[in-house]
């Protein structure tokens, strides 16, 4: 019998750094959906040790809980159970990439409609919007850096919209930069 080794959708394709900005990696050891049943979030919340709020990380048992949609949320880290929630088992359907260096913002910037200014996607904020042409879930994790999610199916082209949008943020720095 064959043994298959598991790995991620980025595997060969990072790190890649340029410029000030660098793209890596950022794959959780588990992805996990989970809604609460009806009338039953306090008792997720108290099993979970957190539920997020719109727009919202919280820190959680099992890892990292983001908000993904109205009584919805996306647990990042070991994989979670809970008997009064739908919980449905994500791992091998996501990207996740970090986005870090002086520059991550301005290259977002090229890519998303999203609002990055630190007075509307704070730190440990989420939010899904459009990453190019993709649908993804940009969650800000550091003062530089961005945790992106995309369908797995989508990884060569987020990380090539990635590595374009970082070219052309660095060739932008070196002509404007003392000279």
């Amino acid at each position: 019998m064959a043994d298959l080794i598991a790995r991620p959708a980025t595997h060969g394709l990072l790190p890649i750094e340029i410029g000030s900005v660098v793209l890596e990696d950022a794959q959780p050891e588990a992805i996990t959906w989970i809604a609460p049943y009806n009338r039953k979030k306090s008792a997720v919340t108290r099993t979970l040790g957190g539920f997020p709020g719109p727009g919202q990380v919280v820190e959680v048992k099992a890892g990292r809980a983001l908000s993904v949609g109205p009584g919805q949320a996306l647990i990042l880290g070991a994989p979670a159970a809970c008997d009064d929630a739908a919980v449905v088992d994500q791992s091998d359907g996501w990207t996740v990439v970090a986005l870090d260096g002086a520059a991550a913002r301005d290259v977002l910037a090229r890519l998303t409609p999203l609002d990055l200014r630190d007075s509307a996607l704070s730190e440990n904020a989420t939010a899904r919007t459009l990453l190019g042409h993709m649908t993804a879930s940009i969650t800000r994790t550091g003062p530089y850096r961005y945790e992106l999610m995309v369908f797995r199916s989508m990884t060569q082209t987020l990380i090539h919209e990635l590595t374009r949008a970082m070219k052309h943020v660095a060739a932008r720095a070196r002509l404007s930069g003392p000279g």
